[in-house]
């Protein structure tokens, strides 16, 4: 079974787990740190969507990939 707890780094780099947890001497744990910044593959589709916008949403642009429709 799997466990998830919740801990943070220390000012000096240790990182405390929240609550009481007891492990077994060289047990396997990973840690897995969250970013607070969105994805960045996300982040770079939705900064570009309105300058791709400008190029492909115009009259021109429509008349040359009506033959599709």
């Amino acid at each position: 079974m799997e466990n998830v707890f919740e801990a943070i780094v220390e000012t000096d780099g240790r990182i405390k787990i929240s609550s009481h947890v007891r492990l077994a001497k060289g047990a396997r744990v990973f840690v897995s740190v969250p970013t607070e910044e969105p994805d960045s593959v996300i982040s770079g589709v939705s900064l570009s969507e309105r300058s791709l916008s400008a190029d492909w949403l115009n009259s021109e642009e429509e008349a040359a990939w009506a033959h599709l429709q």
